[in-house]
């Protein structure tokens, strides 16, 4: 029996992270994982969905070239080499995590993972091939799947999950979207630029429901303008794919309405991936389908810890990543301080994008704070004109009484790359006057940031 010091079961953005991280302290390391390195992130998830939303933004440009003074003519799409090039650049993120492997003498088991009782752990390979290890610490890092609802089976051709919209061998007349999380909206933005007619049903009165509700009412108006069909409180009750393509009844506070289309994209969130890995074996204590840990991911037996996905935490790779950095920090004795899960960023990957942080504007309200608001518009951005991307705006919350910055919500070209001033400035609790006397560079699109924070505080000058 091999023994190592620490095994990662999962090799996603959680998993592989931690891995390194481990290496990195001293820890004889091993990482299982039972498809490709790197998990659903690198080859399912965020990576190649960019690579495909970065062709849909590209075509755009094209399309809208004389909107900058220039001629395109004939511009078409090839939307077998857009799915190939996704891959490509998933593939090759894949094999960069190899090489991080290799040169942190990583240890990597190729197989399916059971969880033993005694810290070990059996790897099944794909000839049934079983063989056990031990280690000092296991880490269950084995992330989470598409959702599925009784009423939306995935049959993985007429009605799918991310997976199968990421690799589809012709691309759809009409597609009905059913959720508009991250996961639902990134993949209506890019079949409708495509050229797919595409219908987004989400069940709450928002779409993005996460967000700031101005940001959802931005972004609806947004996506209406690019000819994308909008359908709020609404619910898909049944599919009916004996046909040609689907026709999804959905049921509306006017009635219920049957749409017609060649596939629909199952996008109502996720599903850990905790069954059959042992945890009954070990009596790991689990709580709607996530395993309980405690602030340094330790479950309820010694030597078995989890992070990402199955655990209580946002569903997010960078969460899963931090997690597994404070897990093995924390093994090695370093001095750690818990997760400030109130300070995660999210981001969604339009156009125009979403970003975000803290609490939105009820959010604030309902914990009885005395707040000030303040919001700054691309469309009075100099470089959001000049670029021919001004949709959207920066709003920051303010505690009014302290001035901590309690959110920041943004919508509009970049700023899933903006975001990150707000994450830092919370961490080191800073106050508005002093994100008002930093001074930032004109033109930006960064600079609204500041703008909006002068807005909260009756300072702003474009306005």
């Amino acid at each position: 029996m091999s023994k190592f010091d620490v095994i990662v079961l999962g090799s996603g953005p959680g998993g592989y992270v931690t891995a390194i991280r481990a290496s990195q302290l001293g820890f004889k390391t091993a990482i299982v994982e039972k498809e490709n390195l790197g998990g659903v992130c690198l080859n399912w998830g965020c990576i190649p969905t960019k690579a495909l939303l970065k062709s849909a933004q590209v075509f755009e440009y094209l399309q809208h070239a004389g909107d900058y003074g220039l001629k395109a003519e004939g511009v078409d799409k090839d939307f077998g080499a857009v799915i190939k090039r996704s891959r490509g650049v998933a593939d090759g993120m894949s094999k960069g995590v190899q090489f991080l492997m290799k040169k942190n003498k990583i240890e990597v088991i190729n197989g399916f993972g059971t969880l033993k009782p005694g810290k070990k752990l059996s790897v099944k390979d794909k000839d049934g091939k079983e063989t056990e290890y031990s280690a000092d610490h296991i880490i269950i890092a084995t992330g989470a799947r598409s959702r599925e609802l009784p009423s939306l089976p995935q049959d993985g051709k007429k009605i799918i999950g991310y997976r199968e919209a990421m690799t589809l061998d012709e691309q759809p007349k009409k597609m009905v979207v059913v959720g508009s999380g991250a996961i639902g909206i990134e993949f209506a933005y890019f079949y409708n630029s495509m050229g797919t007619e595409v219908t987004v049903v989400e069940y709450l009165p928002n779409i993005v429901p996460v967000e700031d509700e101005d940001v959802s009412k931005q972004l609806e108006r947004s996506f209406k303008k690019a000819g994308v069909k909008i359908m709020t409180s609404s619910e898909v009750t049944k599919v009916d794919t004996s046909g040609e393509g689907v026709k999804a009844t959905v049921k509306t506070s006017k009635g219920e309405e049957v749409l017609e289309a060649d596939i629909l994209l199952s996008a109502v969130g996720i599903k850990s991936n905790i069954e059959n890995i042992g945890l009954e074996n070990v009596g790991i204590t689990t709580d709607r389908d996530k395993i309980l840990v405690n602030d340094f991911y330790q479950t309820n037996i010694p030597g078995y810890y989890a992070i990402g996905d199955v655990t209580p935490g946002q569903a997010l790779a960078h969460v899963a990543s931090a997690e597994g950095i404070l897990c093995v920090e924390k093994i090695a004795g370093m001095h750690v301080e818990a997760l400030d899960y109130g300070n995660i960023p999210g981001c969604t990957y339009c156009m125009p994008e979403i970003a975000s942080v803290g609490l939105t504007e009820k959010q604030a309200k309902e914990k009885g704070f005395d707040i000030k608001v303040g919001k700054f518009p691309f469309s009075a951005s100099g470089k959001a004109k000049a670029s021919g991307n001004s949709d959207g705006f920066v709003k920051v919350i303010f505690d009014a009484k302290y001035g901590e910055w309690l959110g920041c919500h943004m919508i509009g070209a970049g700023v899933t790359d903006m975001i990150a001033e707000a994450v830092v400035a919370r961490k080191l609790e800073t106050t508005g006057h002093e994100v008002l006397k930093a001074v930032h560079p004109h033109p930006t699109m960064s600079e609204a940031v500041m703008e909006a924070v002068a807005a909260a505080y009756d300072e702003v000058i474009h306005l």
